[in-house]
């Protein structure tokens, strides 16, 4: 099962893509961990990566594919994966519908996540951290006994600069500009799912696997 799923910032896409890899026994792969274990691991495709990291700018699409390809090719894909953070646009949809090609591969299903932008903001903007100790509330499905202090630890929990309003409406219209495109892409090639992503974690992974066990 090889899938790709699809969603703005917000739409539980890194809660579901776990309790999927839980289920269905296969990886899933984000681009921003795969870059960071290639140059952990000193590859030659991670120095490549590393030297426009260390500069601050995006990893060029050709790298980050060549980085795709190598980690789709490991045993642990065999049975298939969840690509989770790319694409991210459709320049990068066309390599990887190319990539996968040359590997004798396709695609399964394109999850694309809805979620009403009213809602994103209302999630996203709920979330807090631990200023000590780093531990995460949100002040409408996971508050903190006391306002503003970590249970934990008793330090002072904070608002990040990228969960306040004004930043979640700029990464939305990112999204909006940037990734939506997508959506059309994968429609026309018959391959999207879109998966109403309203109501309880479960219900929405209820609706993920009545789609995928068609």
């Amino acid at each position: 099962m090889r899938l790709i799923l699809l969603g703005p910032p917000g739409a539980g896409k890194g809660t579901q893509a776990k309790m999927l890899t839980e289920k269905y026994q296969i990886p899933q792969i984000s681009t921003g961990d795969i870059l960071r274990q290639a140059v952990k691991d000193c590859t030659s495709i991670g120095q490549e990566a590393k030297s426009y990291m260390d500069r601050g700018v995006l990893v060029p699409d050709q790298v980050v594919i060549r980085v795709i390809q190598d980690r789709l090719g490991k045993p642990d894909c065999t049975r298939g994966y969840i690509l989770d953070g790319f694409p991210r646009t459709v320049a990068q949809a066309e390599a990887l519908g190319d990539t996968l090609a040359r590997m004798g591969s396709t695609l399964d299903h394109v999850l694309s996540i809805k979620v009403e932008a009213e809602e994103l903001v209302r999630r996203l903007s709920g979330r807090r951290t631990c200023r000590s100790c780093g531990e995460a509330y949100h002040l409408l499905y996971s508050a903190p006994r006391k306002d503003g202090v970590c249970d934990k630890c008793g330090a002072a929990l904070y608002q990040r600069d990228d969960d306040k309003e004004e930043t979640i409406k700029r990464r939305l219209q990112v999204y909006q500009s940037e990734t939506a495109p997508l959506i059309s892409y994968y429609q026309d090639r018959g391959l999207l799912r879109e998966i109403a992503g309203q109501g309880e974690i479960g219900e929405i992974f209820e609706r993920i696997c009545r789609v995928l066990e068609k």
